[in-house]
């Protein structure tokens, strides 16, 4: 029986494809304001806005090839009863082939009603913006289908329960300074091996003890590989 791997990914794991990162320097925050863009406020205010925003972020994915990173993930399949959990809206864990993804905090190529939470739709790649007008079938303006602040995230309890089961943990390119994503680490049980893979110094806690591969998600990726052919 594969042991269960669990993945928890954030901005970092697909900044190597070219996907705008949120805070780091550079990022999206430093040419919209949060407040603008990404609240259910900033929709009622300027819809237009938010959905350019979003527009042009989906242009960006679909140009956007996954990297190694994301692949090596979708390989480890083979080996592993793997589970992702991201917190990111773009797809490209599933164009690397992952077949089990959580997305936390929604889609970015579906749109959803905003008179209907059910009605959600997959938007073609060859006409990927939604529009003011452009509405579900009983006449609602359709939105992103992601969670903006201020909104619940309603997988969050399915996503605690995958990582209740883990036999093995891992945290990619995310700060777990967002919530309730960056609490999932304490839902690991006790001697559960957690792998951490980012460049830089991320504050997890002092809860478990945490293996920080020092790396970039594509060569991370590579370095957990490794380490786990190793302890079998």
């Amino acid at each position: 029986m594969k042991k269960k791997l669990v993945v928890l990914t954030g901005a970092g794991m697909s900044a190597e494809s070219g996907i705008s990162t949120f805070r780091d320097s550079g990022g999206l925050w430093e040419k919209y304001r949060v407040e603008d863009v990404a609240t259910p406020e900033a929709f009622q205010r300027n819809p237009a806005l938010v959905l350019e925003f979003y527009n042009i972020r989906r242009r960006e994915l679909i140009k956007a090839k996954p990297n190694e990173g994301h692949i090596g993930i979708a390989e480890m399949e083979k080996d592993f009863d793997v589970q992702i959990i991201t917190q990111n809206i773009d797809n490209l864990h599933e164009r690397a082939g992952s077949t089990r993804v959580l997305h936390l905090h929604g889609e970015l190529m579906k749109a959803r009603s905003v008179g209907d939470a059910s009605l959600i739709y997959e938007l073609p790649v060859d006409n990927p913006d939604i529009n003011i007008g452009d509405k579900c079938e009983k006449g609602f303006q359709l939105r992103p289908h992601v969670v903006w602040f201020g909104e619940a995230v309603p997988l969050i309890e399915e996503a605690a329960e995958m990582v209740a089961g883990a036999d093995i943990f891992v945290i990619i390119g995310t700060s777990m300074n967002v919530y309730p994503a960056a609490g999932l680490l304490d839902y690991v049980k006790k001697n559960v091996p957690v792998y951490l893979i980012d460049p830089k110094d991320v504050n997890t806690g002092r809860n478990h003890d945490v293996n920080h591969i020092v790396k970039g998600a594509s060569e991370g990726v590579k370095e957990l590989r490794r380490i786990l052919e190793n302890r079998k």
